[in-house]
C-alpha cells in the first residue's frame, strides 16, 4: 500500500492526545474489503486501554461543550476539509 501521506497511516490508538499500543502488544490484521488485501494491524485494546479512554473522553468533554456552537461548527468543518484533501489516502 502506498500512502500519498504514511503519517495518516498510524497502526496505533489515539487516547488522550497520545498514539498508543496495547499493553499486551496483541493486534489483529485488517483487510481491504474489496480486495482482501492487508493494509496493517491494529492494537487489540484491553480494559485498561479501554477504561484510560473513557476517562480521556469525559475529561474533553467540559471544554468542548463549552464551545460554542459556531467554534464546533469549524472545527468539524476543518476535519472534513482534512479528509477530504487526503480521501486517497483514507
Amino acid at each position: 500500500m502506498r500512502l500519498k501521506n504514511p503519517e495518516l497511516f498510524r497502526q496505533q490508538c489515539f487516547v488522550a492526545g497520545e498514539w498508543i499500543a496495547a499493553k499486551s502488544g496483541k493486534t489483529f490484521e485488517v483487510y481491504n474489503p474489496a480486495t482482501g488485501v492487508s493494509v496493517g494491524h491494529v492494537p487489540v485494546m484491553g480494559r485498561d486501554e479501554t477504561r484510560a479512554a473513557i476517562a480521556a473522553a469525559e475529561a474533553a468533554w467540559p471544554a468542548w461543550r463549552d464551545l460554542t456552537a459556531r467554534r464546533r461548527s469549524r472545527i468539524v468543518r476543518r476535519w472534513y476539509e482534512l479528509i477530504m484533501e487526503n480521501q486517497e489516502d483514507l
